[in-house]
This record gives C-alpha cells, structure tokens and sequence, in this order.
C-alpha cells in the first residue's frame, strides 16, 4: 500500500474539519436559523471536497456513480454564504424565498440526466477527454459559476456594510455586535472565486482548505459560529424601537426645522443635566422615549444639524466627559480605563478607537499634553 501524498492529507484534513465544524454546530444548544444554514454550509463544502478529491486521485474511475454530482456544487456556495449573512444580521423570517437561490443548480443537475444514466465505461470516457460531448454545457456553467461568486459575495457584503451603518444610527456602543466573522468570510470567498478566475482546481480546492481551517480557528475559537446571542439582542431591541415608543401620528409626520432645533436643545439640555450618555448600553429608542419622540425623529435630527449618526454623537459627548474629569485632581488617583468607565464606555478597544478617531491622539499623548499622569 503506497504512502499517502501530502495533498491528499491534506484534503482529508480539509473534508475532517468540514464535517467536524457541521456537526460542533448542529450540538450548539441554542441554535438559530444562520447556524443550521452554516453547518449545512460547511456540510456542503465536505461533501465538495471529497467529490474533488475523488477525481483528484483518480478514484473516480472506482466509484463513476458520484461523477457530475460535483458540477453544479460551486453554484452552492454563493447563495449559502449570502442566506446566512442575510439570516444572521436580519433574521429572515421566510421559509420559502431562500430556496429561489438554488434553482441554477437544479436546471444544471435536469439538464445532466442524461449524463447520469450513461454506462460507468461512457461516463469515464467523458472525464478522460475533458467533457467531451458535454464541452458547451462546461462552458455556460463556468461562466454562471464566474457570475454567482461575483454577485453574491457583493450582495453579502453589501448586507453587512448596511447593518452596521444601521446599527451605528440606534446604539451608542457596537462593541457586542461583532460582524468580524462575516467580513473574514466574505473575503475569504472572495479570494476563492479570484483563483476560480484562474481556472485551476488545484489552487481553489487548496484555498479551500485553507477556508476551513481559518473558518474552524475565526469562527469556533473566536467569534461567529458559536457566539451569535448578542446579534440576536441587538434584534431584540430593534423590534422594540418600531412599536413601544410614541403613537404612530407622530412616526411619519414632515419635521420642520424649528421642530429639528427644538428637539435637539432638549437633546442636549438632558445629556448636560443628566449625563446620560454615561450609561453603556443607551440606544436611540430609550432617548426618543425620554423626549418624547420618535426614534426617526430624533435620528434625523442628530444628522441634520450633527452631520453624524446616534453612535457617532453619544461617543463624543462620552470624549468631552472623559476630558473634563481625566484633568481633576480629585480624580489623580483612578486609571485611564475606570475613567473611560465612568464616561460610558464599555471596552476599552471602543474608547481608544474612538477617543483617536476624535481627538488624533492617543489619550496618554492628551493627558501628557495637559500635564496629567494616570495609569
């Protein structure tokens, strides 16, 4: 028995963590509707792998009832990776519209009935000339493989840049709502399809590995794939702001600028007597409440006569805070971060990102700059 290559351990490597990543999610306790999309996903792409791998080797020509399963299978992996984005940041809730996405793959796998029914010896014949009789249909499905990677992969991120502006207009800190995961996806796809371009299967099966493993370290060890309870908050509390807040006259009326202006004193009237932009987890729907109006309302007045968003406004009121207590003598003796604290921040990554962001600076250069020393 030969030894095996290290390609082809290193393709079994890849199929292993594919299959292990789907069954450690499907064993989640909580599970939503993005996880079960996402272990299908990864199950899927296990199932890709060993299809590949069989030709790959050469073992094809043992087991010819599997060959032109694997033709239409790329035109999977777009629509998976845009229905979990699209169901972990909005919570899709129809059953039916996903399945829309995999209509290609069917039209592909009717039009290879005939294939499918070929005697092993004429089916191994095809795969030996390069898909001879079959070259027209390798072509168009090349090209609508080219096209869905392309689409979906800008839909997908075009999905998350969407929601993270959206979630920067209702809450003052996004530091739980961590969408790292999907960026490192969607990129990692990307990447994917530019070898596809290439049109060498070596290459893009190899990225593919590598996809995996980086997906099973990023995903499982990190953030994403077994942590989604946060996002699922944050959908919570958006579902609160579009019922709970003020009688729906007030949701879709024309605002005046004298109405803007009068808002926005009130605005600030409460976060000077108040301070309430201390508590780290305000959104815009509990200061619309305070001010009796709607979180639209107050949304446009912030970016009216602000130029920035709820995230954007609350962060430097929490800047303007920390500048005025860090310079106190009484305050001398607590650090850097327990200011941060009490200004209301919740981490300290989202006060230094935002305090440079503000000030460009760090805040230790600011302190140095006003002769203060703090830990």
């Amino acid at each position: 028995m030969e030894p095996l290559s290290t390609p082809y351990i290193f393709y079994l490597a890849g199929i292993f963590i594919a299959f292990f990543c789907s069954l450690l999610i499907v064993g989640k306790r909580k599970k939503v509707t993005a996880d079960y999309i996402l272990a299908l996903w990864f199950f899927i792409i296990g199932i890709h792998l060993a299809l590949f791998l069989f030709i790959f080797s050469g073992e094809y020509e043992r087991f010819t009832y599997v060959l032109g399963v694997e033709v239409p299978v790329p035109l999977i992996h777009g629509p998976m990776l845009y229905l979990y984005v699209l169901n972990l940041i909005r919570q899709n809730k129809s059953k039916y519209y996903g399945y829309l996405h995999f209509i290609p793959v069917m039209i592909i796998y009717f039009t290879l009935f005939d294939f499918f029914r070929l005697p092993s010896e004429d089916k191994i014949s095809v795969y030996r000339n390069n898909g001879c009789g079959y070259k027209d249909l390798r072509k168009y499905v090349s090209i609508l493989i080219l096209v869905s990677g392309v689409v979906y992969t800008l839909l997908s991120f075009l999905l998350v840049r969407e929601y993270k502006k959206k979630i920067s207009e209702q809450f003052s800190n996004t530091e739980k709502i961590n969408l790292n995961w999907t960026y490192y996806l969607i990129v990692s796809i990307a990447l994917i399809w530019v070898a596809v371009f290439l049109k060498n299967d070596l290459i893009i099966f190899t990225l593919v590995v590598i996809f995996i493993v980086l997906a099973a370290y990023f995903g499982i060890n990190k953030v994403g794939i077994l942590n989604p309870a946060d996002i699922q908050e944050i959908h919570k509390k958006e579902e609160k702001v579009n019922v709970e807040v003020v009688p729906a006259k007030y949701q879709k009326t024309s605002i005046s600028e004298k109405s803007l202006q009068l808002i926005y004193q009130k605005l600030n009237e409460r976060m000077e007597s108040e301070k309430i932009f201390k508590d780290p987890e305000l959104n815009l729907n509990q200061v619309a409440e305070m001010l009796n109006v709607h979180p639209n309302t107050l949304s446009q007045t912030i970016n009216s006569i602000e130029n920035k968003n709820f995230y954007d406004y609350i962060n430097r009121k929490r800047i303007e805070e920390f500048k005025r207590i860090a310079v106190l003598p009484e305050n001398q003796k607590f650090t850097i971060l327990s200011l941060a604290f009490e200004s209301g921040f919740n981490s300290k990554t989202s006060f230094n990102r935002n305090f440079r962001k503000y000030m460009n600076c760090s805040p230790r250069e600011f302190l140095k700059s006003q002769n203060v020393n703090l830990e």
